[in-house]
């Protein structure tokens, strides 16, 4: 197959979060365990760091990259979703896995995995393993999929594993309580594997002492940790990722990382990963600014940071998915702003007409687009020079304009 087929075959042949929701949560990691020893066990041929969280997860796992490579270390890259190209998912120092390999990759195992009916994720994190095997990596930094415990990347037994921090986001898979998610969560900690969580919350802590206690694994809360390394990630909420990165790094052992890297590394993030979407500015005159949060604990974050902008107006292109809480996070949202509600193009985005239609109870007022392409083109023939756009309230919607 070619690889817009072997794409097209994925897409929609197999079930994948990003599509249908709930309908491609596994229970349990059967299909992972049997794609693992049908590969004989990649997993085991390189050493990895593993990241969950709610929000935070992506930003630091391409830190943690940025730092190993300016140590000089081959390093593997695996975050989902992707933005524009399937192949982001998968890099080594900072470069895409080519779409041959994905391709055949997936012609060689396309009868295993017709048959074990395998989810996308699932077969996703069996080529990214099977790739950094491959590849000979040093180290791969994997991030969590959806929740910790039952994710199709918790076959690793990593060096150190890190937790961001937990907000209310997917609950019908996860929990209706921050506990309970953080349970979930908390199922990456591994039997004397170093945790470090990211923010210490009141309400969920003693479930990761809990947890951390039963497997005799040293914990780590980053927030209390000192520490001031500047990034080139733009956002203030970035100084947090950085502490849970620089927390990281510290109790990694085994690897030889200087100051210097360290340094260097947070300031060249971009450059070493090429991670797009997080407080990303597009252009100038007017400015653009895009940004992924799509969660109420991230969009709270995003949108003080948005308060910080000098603009005579502000523009809001906002698209969301079906599935979300959106009357938690309308309320959020300014309501002298002009919105620009807009459709993802994907079967789970909630229609324009929908979000206009909700987002008015709450005083937010604009005009209804069929895409976020005309969206963000009507934005754009409006605003002056010296307005500011966001683009976002879902990555979907951040992927169509970068």
């Amino acid at each position: 197959m070619t690889y817009k087929e072997t794409t097209a075959w994925m897409f929609a042949q197999l079930p994948m979060y990003q599509k249908e929701g709930n309908t491609a949560f596994k229970k349990d990691l059967t299909n992972i365990l049997a794609f693992s020893k049908e590969l004989n066990h990649p997993e085991k041929e390189f050493k990895s760091i593993h990241v969950g969280g709610t929000n935070g997860k992506g930003s630091t796992s391409h830190m943690l990259a940025s730092i190993l490579q300016e140590a000089g270390y081959k390093v593997g890259l695996y975050t989902s979703p992707h933005l524009k190209n399937f192949t982001e998912r998968i890099r080594v120092n900072g470069e895409e896995i080519l779409k041959t390999k994905v391709s055949s990759f997936i012609t060689e195992h396309k009868t295993f995995l017709e048959k074990q009916s395998l989810s996308f994720f699932e077969m996703t994190v069996g080529l990214a393993f099977d790739y950094f095997a491959k590849e000979k990596v040093d180290v791969a930094i994997v991030e969590v999929g959806l929740g910790g415990r039952l994710d199709s990347t918790n076959i690793i037994i990593p060096e150190l594993s890190v937790i961001t921090n937990i907000g209310l986001d997917h609950t019908q898979f996860l929990g209706e309580t921050l506990p309970e998610i953080a349970f979930e969560k908390a199922g990456i900690i591994k039997q004397n594997i170093p945790i470090i969580i990211g923010e210490e919350q009141e309400e969920v802590r003693q479930v990761f002492l809990d947890k951390a206690n039963s497997t005799n694994s040293e914990i780590i809360f980053a927030s209390k940790e000192k520490s001031n390394y500047a990034t080139d990630l733009l956002g203030d909420y970035q100084k947090a990722n950085t502490k849970t990165t620089v927390a990281a790094i510290q109790k990694l052992k085994g690897f030889l990382v200087s100051e210097e890297n360290i340094k260097n590394g947070l300031l060249n993030v971009v450059k070493n990963t090429n991670l797009k979407g997080r407080w990303q500015v597009l252009q100038n005159s007017p400015k653009v600014i895009c940004d992924t949060a799509h969660n109420k604990e991230g969009l709270t974050i995003v949108l003080n940071q948005l308060k910080k902008e000098t603009f005579k107006k502000l523009h809001i292109v906002l698209g969301v998915v079906s599935d979300k809480k959106i009357d938690d996070i309308l309320p959020m949202f300014p309501k002298d702003a002009n919105y620009y509600f807009c459709k993802p193009n994907i079967s789970r985005g909630l229609s324009e007409t929908t979000l206009k239609e909700k987002a008015g109870r709450f005083q937010l007022k604009g005009k209804k687009y069929s895409s976020v392409e005309l969206a963000l083109e009507s934005a754009l023939s409006i605003a002056n020079q010296q307005d500011v756009i966001y683009v976002g309230g879902s990555t979907f919607v951040v992927a169509e304009i970068i």
